[in-house]
């Protein structure tokens, strides 16, 4: 069996879930609630506060959904009663970040300033002119929004300019020699 999968969820105090019999999912918490329609093939359980996932079969379709579905269910618990956060770091000369209301304007060298609306859910914060955290109780759309950020001005190998996670380590390359 799948050891992801095997585990049990406990379901913690002020979370209430509600998983009906096509497996669509309710979650609410103090942050937020979430939904989300998981596979109808897998057989999810909710007995004394503890979540059980099990699948039909041991065909690879089945192994596979197993795993997914109890960490997605997982996610969406600890997404309403945590939340989840990226940091975001910018690396290069006049490379700035600041905040204007929900709009997050990023100076990246190009001619303009990029201006993005944070999308309804998510939150930025910029503590510091080169860093961002995004926030959010959707594990999933935290980290695309993030990727989408990053994707505006990647980090490029050369000089190492651009947006990169946290922790990220960006391999360098040699350049030009000279004679």
């Amino acid at each position: 069996m799948s050891r992801i999968g095997r585990k049990p969820i406990t379901i913690p105090d002020g979370v209430e879930v509600k998983i009906d019999d096509k497996n669509y999912a309710q979650v609410k918490g103090p942050k937020g609630s979430l939904n989300f329609q998981l596979s109808t093939e897998m057989d999810i359980k909710i007995e004394d506060s503890v979540i059980i996932v099990s699948r039909p079969s041991d065909s690879k379709k089945h192994k596979s959904l197993h795993g997914l579905t109890r960490t997605l269910i997982a996610n969406m618990i600890e997404g309403v009663l945590n939340g989840y956060s990226k940091t975001l770091e910018i690396e290069g000369t006049g490379y700035r970040a600041q905040k204007q209301g929900k709009k997050l304007s990023l100076n990246l060298g190009f001619s303009h300033p990029v201006e993005i609306e944070d999308p309804e859910g998510i939150e930025t914060e910029v503590p510091q002119p080169n860093r961002i955290i995004v926030k959010g109780i959707d594990k999933q759309r935290v980290g695309n929004y993030a990727a989408n950020i990053r994707f505006l001005r990647a980090p490029e190998p050369y000089k190492g300019k651009g947006i990169r996670y946290s922790g990220e380590v960006v391999r360098r390359k040699v350049g030009k020699t000279g004679k």
